[in-house]
């Protein structure tokens, strides 16, 4: 099944099948839903939801009972209020930690323990290799074995950052041209959606990526093929017109993608089935 998160609250969960039928709903509670992650835990599933309205990050069943929610980080004296946390992501390690990305706020990554209890944070808005301008997504890439790392959006920057698991900078990846959503680790690749191309005010001009096991794209459904020049990539852009607003990716067993998009004039998500070309990409 797959899951979708909507900021509508007559129906904030959406759960398809694959063939795009709409199985179920659940949730009520959530104005500001923005980002969506599952996370098994001893056999059983959860979800953690971001809500940008609410100021909070929220763990609930597959049905949408809340669990526990986590409050803005008061251990952080950035923060004065609420108003100012406004949280876009979050992913979820074996041992339980819980990371959150403050996308909309002060473009902090925060960590705390299973219980939600404050760990350390790192980041913040600025220009720095350790710094963020919309830290919008994260996910964990554990394609090195016995070294896993964290993969962070800074989607201004139109690039992936990445770091250890207590905070320290590792490298960037950069995607010219292409304002990312969260990156997601599927056997050797990272796909993402492209919110916006070109420029961040270029409205209804995003597509998808797909990156390798060297960090480098190898495909973008619905843009400009990826060409590097110097080993750096050149911008790339929407053509044709395919997508609006892509804003996450899923993939399945057989590697077909699953994109929901954001303000896109009410469409549903968007089934690609994988196809291999003439040379294997």
């Amino acid at each position: 099944l797959l899951y979708m998160l909507t900021n509508e609250t007559k129906n904030n969960i959406l759960i398809f099948n694959k063939d795009g039928e709409v199985m179920g709903s659940c949730g009520n509670s959530f104005p500001g839903g923005h980002g969506l992650s599952i996370h098994n835990e001893n056999g059983t599933e959860f979800l953690y939801i971001t809500d940008t309205v609410l100021h909070k990050v929220f763990k609930t069943s597959l049905t949408g009972e809340i669990v526990f929610e986590m409050d803005y980080p008061r251990e952080i004296a950035l923060y004065k209020s609420e108003d100012e946390y406004k949280p876009t992501e979050t992913v979820v390690t074996a041992n339980g930690d819980i990371y959150v990305t403050d996308g909309y706020g002060h473009q902090f990554v925060i960590q705390y323990n299973a219980k939600g209890e404050y760990i350390r944070h790192w980041g913040g808005r600025g220009t720095g290799n350790e710094n963020f301008d919309c830290v919008h997504g994260i996910t964990l890439d554990m394609r090195k074995a016995g070294d896993p790392t964290l993969l962070i959006t800074s989607r201004n920057e139109n690039a992936f950052k990445r770091f250890t698991l207590d905070g320290k900078y590792l490298n960037t990846i950069n995607v010219p041209g292409s304002f990312v959503c969260r990156p997601v680790v599927h056997g050797e690749n990272i796909y993402a959606a492209v919110f916006r191309s070109g420029d961040n005010q270029n409205f209804g001009s995003g597509f998808i990526t797909i990156l390798n096991e060297d960090d480098e794209v190898v495909s973008s459904p619905g843009a400009s093929a990826p060409v590097y020049q110097n080993e750096k990539l050149i911008p790339q852009r929407q053509v044709p017109s395919v997508f609006i607003h892509p804003h996450d990716v899923c993939v399945d067993q057989d590697e077909n993608l699953y994109i929901p998009q954001w303000n896109s004039q009410r469409t549903y998500p968007i089934k690609l089935e994988r196809t291999l070309s003439t040379n294997g990409l």
